[in-house]
């Protein structure tokens, strides 16, 4: 349930530069959901701007990711997780397993299954590294071809309430795995090539019963005084040097009442002067100047920058200019990025919202699980240009790549676009 639950893993800019056309990682190339593309398509339906759709071998709460003219995504299919790569024609070019489906049925607070495959890929144009909820990390070569696997399960049982579902962090030849659940709270470095453990840290925390189970991705910051590891969950979110896993900053009190069931869904907005972190519930957003922070981040600190007691539960947060836009299962939400001062507060479909919002061409993507996506016009105004409606239910965020938006479906992946 790449939203509950959707998610959490860890993904980050990659070794090789991406252009524009590739969407390399779930949150795109710079990490923030953002695409620089223009033209991108406002309407779509089941019959209307649909380039093509391919039936999937099983269900997916995982996003597409695609560089050049390939795609890469999980799936289940029949007892196992595999690793797919669709061509940008609509035409399956390999699959090839990468675990075993896990024994455990897990269902979200919708009544959907969760899928084992709900974590994404994430490549750098020569290799592919994926996660399914049974443990198994594993990097490919972009034509399928097997390099290593690893078990993260080695690091403690999982025990998780809606399973595992991490996405792999790759950054200048490291892999990031945040390993976060109720019998282990750890961050561990693998060698991307080679699958060599490089480091481990433990991550404590305080937090009870529901709320160690982290569904959030980490990410890599980039700005001054970066790169850092942006980890989020077990009641904190912290950022961690590269080289060890050392702890630089940690914001506080995003459980002020020690809630039990207080697990983190909602992934931070990493930018490179503003880092805006959500908690779950009717919890507070923050937001810190992450250029400088050290210690604990609070409001006697000044690299606080605002904390605010509107939250979403599952969608991360997305920014457009000085504008960042939060949202809930309806409600919409517009703050300035400096201020956190509320710009508006509107309603789009209504309904579960697992999915992560994208944006690009001005256009702000909201999915949500019933194949709804509100297309919103960024801007300080509320203005919704259309209501798009795909047969299928929806969990991970659509990719964007040469003008086209990529929405995988438990049923089908969908190409919307008219190139």
């Amino acid at each position: 349930m790449k939203r509950l639950l959707l998610t959490a893993f860890c993904v980050a800019a990659l070794a090789a530069p991406a252009s524009a056309d590739n969407w390399p990682q779930w949150r795109g190339p710079k990490n923030d959901g953002h695409s620089a593309e223009k033209g991108l398509p406002t309407e779509w339906g089941a019959d209307k701007n649909v380039a093509w759709k391919l039936a999937m071998p099983g269900i997916g709460g995982g996003s597409p990711v695609v560089w050049g003219d390939k795609i890469f995504l999980t799936s289940v299919d029949g007892t196992n997780v595999v690793v797919l790569c669709v061509g940008t024609d609509g035409k399956e070019k390999w699959k090839e397993k990468l675990s075993d489906t896990g024994t455990k049925r897990y269902r979200n607070p919708s009544g959907a299954d969760v899928s084992d495959a709900s974590a994404s890929c994430t490549t750098d144009g020569k290799h592919v590294w994926a996660f399914s909820s049974n443990g198994t990390l594993a990097c490919f070569t972009v034509d399928g071809k097997p390099v290593w696997t690893a078990d993260l399960q080695k690091y403690g049982a999982f025990q998780i309430q809606f399973g595992c579902h991490w996405t792999p962090v790759v950054y200048k030849g490291t892999v990031y795995a945040q390993v976060m659940h109720r019998k282990a709270q750890a961050l561990v470095a693998f060698d991307a090539l080679t699958g060599a453990e490089l480091w481990k840290k433990d991550r404590p925390g305080y937090s009870k019963g529901e709320s160690p189970d982290v569904y959030a991705s980490a990410f890599i910051w980039e700005g001054a005084g970066g790169p850092l590891l942006v980890a989020h969950g077990n009641d904190y979110c912290t950022g961690h040097k590269l080289a060890d896993g050392t702890e630089v900053w940690r914001v506080q009190g995003l459980n002020p009442n020690g809630n039990g069931a207080w697990r983190f869904v909602s992934n931070p907005l990493v930018t490179p002067d503003l880092i805006v972190v959500p908690s779950c519930k009717n919890g507070p957003t923050v937001a810190l100047d992450p250029a400088g922070a050290k210690g604990n981040i609070d409001p006697d600190n000044k690299a606080e920058l605002w904390r605010i007691k509107t939250t979403p539960d599952v969608v991360a947060p997305i920014r457009v200019g000085d504008v960042v836009y939060l949202c809930g299962h309806g409600p919409f939400t517009a703050v300035e990025a400096k201020t956190g001062k509320q710009l508006y507060k509107a309603d789009i479909t209504k309904g579960y919202h697992w999915a992560n919002m994208v944006a690009g061409d001005g256009k702000i993507y909201a999915t949500s699980e019933a194949g709804v996506t509100d297309v919103v016009q960024a801007g300080t105004e509320f203005k919704k240009l259309a209501t798009n409606t795909l047969p299928d239910k929806i969990f991970g965020s659509p990719a964007i790549a040469d003008g086209r938006l990529y929405f995988r479906g438990y049923g089908y992946l969908w190409a919307i676009g008219s190139k």
